[in-house]
């Protein structure tokens, strides 16, 4: 009898200690199940290919959230970077690579503002880019007489080759996920300032008393993260050639549920970038599996948001157990 339950027990924390995984895998097996098309090879690329704006946008909300802060203005961020090199184009008949350097301009001003607000002015991080978030969607809405699209649909090939090229037969979109992906982990697992930025995030006032400037590397954060997120917009523009006012938005919530299951699957509970991946492609296969099930809008969106809740639910326990 102690046998069995000492089994059932291990059974049990298995599962509790790798129950993410195991969701992850359990969802895999039941889309493809469900519908032969899921394992096929264009369907996998249009999952990886789908997820490379939102992997972009987590990567930068990884960033923010390491140092113990958050950004609700990604969203803002990824818009002007699209805004900023459609008008490029279109106003100013600049070239691709000129508008591509607006646009990451774009995604600096934002990152900027949001730096001058909690480092400047002392604003904490929630309610600084809360702000950015009202004031840009503002601006948007403004700029467009109301929240009109400014499509161009004469884009330079190079620019819309962003979204719709390849490198070596490699989506170029997914490329710069990649590589972006590729740079974070270098920055936040595998330098000094990943770990200065860390220490920040677990507790700032030793970081400062160690002598870590974190005024200087909260402001580089904010900026590096605004230029991130543009990128996001440039591809997003180039895809549907056009500026969608408060497109970014959509992004917002999923960067954030990504970013937090990654970090508590993380040993010490902090945001780390394979756990953001990790949770970038969960949300991305969820949202494809559930389409190709062909739910109606409303009853697919309700179960995308139980499962991320469920998802979110075993990460936290699985962290606590950890710790235990």
């Amino acid at each position: 009898m102690t046998t069995t339950l000492t089994g059932s027990a291990s059974v049990g924390n298995a599962i509790m200690r790798f129950g993410f995984l195991i969701v992850f895998l359990a969802f895999f097996v039941l889309f493809a199940a469900w519908n032969p098309v899921f394992l096929q090879g264009g369907n996998l690329s249009n999952i990886i290919e789908g997820s490379a704006v939102l992997m972009i946008v987590a990567l930068g909300m990884t960033l923010i959230v390491a140092t113990g802060g958050i950004d609700l203005s990604v969203g803002i961020a990824l818009d002007f970077g699209a805004a900023f090199a459609v008008v490029a184009m279109k106003s100013y008949g600049m070239d691709w690579f000129g508008a591509m350097c607006a646009g990451l301009i774009g995604g600096s001003v934002v990152g900027i503002f949001n730096s001058v607000l909690v480092v400047g002015l002392g604003i904490s991080p929630f309610l600084a880019t809360l702000s950015t978030f009202f004031i840009g969607s503002s601006v948007q809405r403004i700029f467009t007489n109301g929240g009109g699209p400014i499509s161009h649909r004469r884009m330079p090939e190079e620019f819309r080759n962003l979204a719709l090229g390849d490198i070596y037969g490699i989506p170029t979109e997914a490329v710069v996920a990649f590589g972006l992906t590729v740079i974070y982990f270098l920055i936040l697992e595998r330098s000094i300032w990943g770990r200065r930025i860390h220490a920040m995030g677990m507790q700032r006032s030793a970081a400062i008393v160690a002598g870590i400037r974190v005024n200087r590397i909260l402001i580089t954060c904010y900026v590096v993260v605004g230029v991130t997120c543009a990128v996001g917009g440039l591809i997003a523009a180039a895809n549907i050639r056009m500026f969608t006012p408060l497109s970014g938005f959509s992004y917002l919530l999923d960067a954030i549920a990504a970013v937090f299951i990654g970090a508590a699957l993380h040993p010490r509970g902090r945001p780390n970038v394979p756990g953001t991946v990790l949770g970038v492609l969960f949300l991305g296969m969820v949202a494809n599996g559930l389409n190709l099930m062909g739910l109606n809008f409303n009853t697919k969106d309700a179960l995308q948001g139980i499962i991320l809740v469920s998802a979110l639910a075993l990460a936290v326990a699985q962290q606590k157990m950890r710790r235990s």
